[in-house]
């Protein structure tokens, strides 16, 4: 029903740091995969034939892995960002390499965002309203952290209200969008604009048809390197949450040339890149440790991202640490 996509991808993730000071946030992986190869996968399965992955911080590193998108079944394209444009600027931007028919409508996914609800669902509601936007709204118990976004009953959003301490909704933006066409030429090119704070309010005061899918199935913003760490846990012992992750081996994902000690358990959804060394009467749960890392004896690590090629002394104790940046 809907072909066509943008991928926002140019964010530098300053809440991840140190993790994104060499790789952009969405190239990161969670269980075994980066999160742009997620979505990718997620997109295609939602009948998505083409996709622009809008670029800017560390732009360089996208197009040589994914390449023309052939490898992974999908069609995909490049729309780079000299300066940052937000998130408006970004979309018209990167539509400007679709070729869109008037009528035509298309998914915009947030780079850093993990879900688990129905796209084409959201699609059947945003064509049969005609609408001229549709969100994926999750509802959350305590809507403070997020703000808030309220609907009626024909699910019209009513208002984009920001963080406060008694929110009149439990809803909240969860960062996937449909974009008619129309919608997106009035968004001027090369110009900061972003849609939170600008485009969708804009809309609302205008009358626009702003309508808001409600699906609170799997949802996490990865935007600390905690979150990452349970985005990562989550896939591995839910599986079911994206069909692109291997069933969990011992509730563990172990890339090639990973070595474990037979004294050693590694479990809690933890995920082993290529090629790393684990040595004797070691305990790993619930982590993610880079590739070609050595991990000493007698270590334990709980809840913890491990560079790439670090090296974890002999009788170590981690807990909650992102170690070897």
């Amino acid at each position: 029903m809907i072909s066509k996509a943008i991928l926002l991808v140019g964010g530098k993730g300053t809440r991840l740091a140190p993790l994104t000071n060499t790789t952009p946030k969405p190239m990161l992986k969670v269980a075994g995969k980066s999160v742009t190869e997620h979505q990718i996968v997620k997109a295609r399965e939602a009948g998505v034939k083409e996709i622009v992955l809008a670029t800017s911080y560390l732009a360089e590193v996208f197009e040589p892995h994914f390449g023309d998108g052939s490898a992974f079944g999908i069609s995909i394209t490049y729309a780079v960002e000299r300066e940052p444009l937000g998130t408006g600027g970004a979309i018209a931007n990167a539509a400007a390499a679709l070729e869109l028919e008037i009528d035509e409508s298309i998914f915009i996914f947030n780079g850093d965002v993990l879900s688990g609800h129905d796209l084409n669902s959201q699609a059947n509601l945003h064509v049969s309203k005609n609408a001229d936007v549709t969100l994926h709204l999750v509802e959350v118990e305590d809507a403070r952290a997020y703000g808030c976004v309220p609907i009626d009953e024909e699910q019209r959003v009513q208002d984009f209200l920001e963080k406060m301490d008694n929110p009149v909704a439990k809803t909240i933006n969860a960062g996937c969008y449909i974009f008619s066409q129309r919608t997106i030429a009035t968004i001027p090119r090369d110009t900061v604009i972003s849609v939170e704070r600008q485009t969708f309010p804009s809309l609302l005061s205008s009358g626009a048809t702003v309508l808001g899918y409600q699906d609170s199935r799997y949802w996490i913003d990865m935007g600390t390197p905690q979150s990452m760490i349970q985005a990562s846990r989550d896939l591995i012992l839910q599986p079911e949450i994206s069909r692109a992750t291997p069933s969990p081996q011992d509730a563990s994902l172990l890339a090639q040339g990973v070595v474990v000690d037979p004294s050693s358990i590694v479990d809690g959804g933890s995920y082993i890149d290529a090629d790393t060394v684990i040595g004797a009467r070691c305990r790993i749960s619930g982590s993610i440790i880079g590739e070609k890392s050595e991990i000493g004896s007698d270590v334990t690590i709980i809840d913890s991202y491990i560079a790439p090629r670090s090296r974890v002394e002999s009788g170590s104790h981690l807990k909650g640490e992102i170690f070897g940046f």
